[in-house]
């Protein structure tokens, strides 16, 4: 059987998920039942395995009911960011080609600016939307047993932004019934974070992301339970780690930096003394505010690189990096390899593609040239970073895929910005690159070349016409002209060079 239903058979009362700004709650027995249910309504609609569901949801505990019920139906859940403009969320449901979509009656105005014609199965969460069933008619007298006939097993179908700034989908085949006890991926995290039946793992991030949606589930269905906030915020999440004895976490560097900025004694009203494993990623963490962070919290903080690709991980331990700082740790799933452009490995020192031999394919949905472009000829996969192993195996990465800004854990990419900023009439040419931020680590700054009586607050209003919040540039800077080479491409180098130092 699954492993949620393997913990719901072993202990049913135990608590699974907890939300605590709502006050719910789900044991494992109510949530491998609730899941049996929708996975049954679900199969009643016909779907065939191998289609989709889409979820427009915040963290509830329908988020975790529909994941798991559909990925039981054979079905890919693809979860659909919140925050994103409507243009983007449409682009996924579009390329996804998901059949079902399930909204939050709280975000109203973001469904009714969808084109729902393709998608003949819609249901509203927690309230009523025009045009969509109430979700309960979803599971509405369906039993609460495994859903038969045996078919394969879904996947989550997830999307990251792209080099255009659309998100793209990253799809994987789907597990056969033989294998639907099988872990989904590689079990080093499990030995190397101490996960087990005791854990107690605070998500403070949306679980639309991949990070905080996977490691939910490897928390419950290894027995522990997860205590998911619906949001993040610095001094609700260090009363929540007291409150509940949370164990185990997972971060991005910005909420490091929020959280060092409470005042001393808001810090020292909380007692983080069961907290033994704080885990980052996403971006690169300043050193000074991981000191400081382990100076708060001790030797917890455990860092990784990865990518919701899945093509290889590395990780380190504090102890690690307190001997290695800026180091992101060796490779725990896959063999790393550093090349130049021609594709010859570099020795230990020099900088170059970072490439992942021997884990999981995958495939950009409905983009075979991008796919295409992330293996070589020996069938090593890239995320596009570039960076350098030193003689011990240990990464250091010096750029995240050349132009990517990575602002608070999201990934920007400067080319939508900059096409956005192309169209207003007054802008003769624009780049956009990533500066230092105290506190997101990195926001996008423009630098146009004008080419009538531009201001900065137009062009910026503009931009949030057309971009969501993260995407917005924090300033505009005005240039006699851009650097380029001599074939015309744009020489961010330059740029970075002098607006970085």
């Amino acid at each position: 059987m699954p492993l949620l239903a393997a913990r719901a058979a072993e202990t049913p009362e135990k608590v699974c998920a907890i939300f605590p700004e709502t006050g719910e709650s789900l044991t494992f027995r109510a949530l491998d039942e609730a899941a049996n249910r929708a996975a049954n309504g679900l199969l009643s609609l016909g779907l065939s395995p191998g289609e989709g569901i889409a979820m427009l949801l915040p963290n509830t505990p329908d988020f975790l009911v529909l994941g798991y019920g559909a990925r039981r139906a054979g079905l890919m859940v693809t979860p659909l960011s919140i925050h994103l403009r409507p243009h983007e969320v449409a682009h996924v449901l579009r390329d996804s080609g998901a059949r079902v979509l399930v909204a939050d009656a709280g975000l109203a105005t973001l469904a009714a600016a969808l084109d729902l014609d393709d998608v003949p199965h819609r249901y509203a969460a927690g309230g009523v939307l025009p045009g969509f069933a109430p979700l309960e008619w979803l599971s509405a007298g369906q039993p609460a047993t495994w859903p038969e006939p045996p078919r394969p097993l879904g996947r989550d179908f997830l999307y990251s932004s792209g080099t255009t700034g659309l998100p793209k989908g990253i799809r994987r085949p789907l597990t056969p019934w033989e294998e639907r006890a099988k872990p989904e991926f590689d079990m080093t995290w499990k030995r190397l974070y101490g996960f087990d039946a005791d854990t107690v793992y605070l998500s403070p991030a949306p679980l639309y992301h991949a990070a905080p949606n996977r490691y939910v589930q490897r928390a419950m269905d290894h027995g522990g339970t997860a205590v998911v906030l619906r949001k993040f915020d610095a001094e609700t999440c260090l009363a929540m780690i007291e409150r509940f004895g949370v164990t185990h976490s997972q971060w991005v560097p910005t909420m490091f930096a929020r959280l060092l900025a409470l005042p001393e004694e808001v810090r020292r009203r909380h007692d983080p003394s069961t907290h033994r494993c704080a885990i980052h990623a996403a971006a690169p963490c300043p050193a000074e505010v991981k000191r400081a962070m382990m100076a708060w919290w001790g030797p917890i903080l455990w860092e990784y690189y990865a990518g919701s690709e899945g093509i290889g991980t590395t990780v380190i331990s504090p102890q690690e990096w307190m001997e290695r700082p800026g180091s992101v740790g060796r490779a725990v799933y896959g063999q790393l390899h550093i090349t130049d452009e021609e594709g010859n490995e570099l020795p230990s020192g020099e900088i170059g593609r970072v490439w992942f031999e021997g884990g999981a394919r995958f495939a950009y949905h409905n983009d075979p040239a991008k796919t295409e472009a992330s293996y070589n000829n020996k069938g090593w996969a890239t995320l596009g970073d570039l960076g350098s192993l030193d003689e011990a195996g240990y990464l250091f990465l010096s750029d995240r895929r050349a132009d990517l800004i990575l602002s608070g854990g999201v990934n920007i990419y400067p080319a939508e910005i900059e096409a956005v900023l192309s169209r207003h009439p007054d802008v003769s040419e624009c780049a956009v690159i990533g500066v230092r931020d105290a506190d997101l680590g990195e926001i996008p700054l423009a630098l146009v070349v004008a080419r009538g009586d531009a201001s900065p607050d137009a062009l910026l209003a503009h931009c949030r016409n057309h971009l969501g919040r993260m995407k917005v540039p924090r300033a505009v800077e005005f240039v006699e002209e851009l650097p380029r080479s001599e074939a015309g491409k744009l020489l961010r180098r330059i740029l970075k060079e002098r607006f970085l130092t």
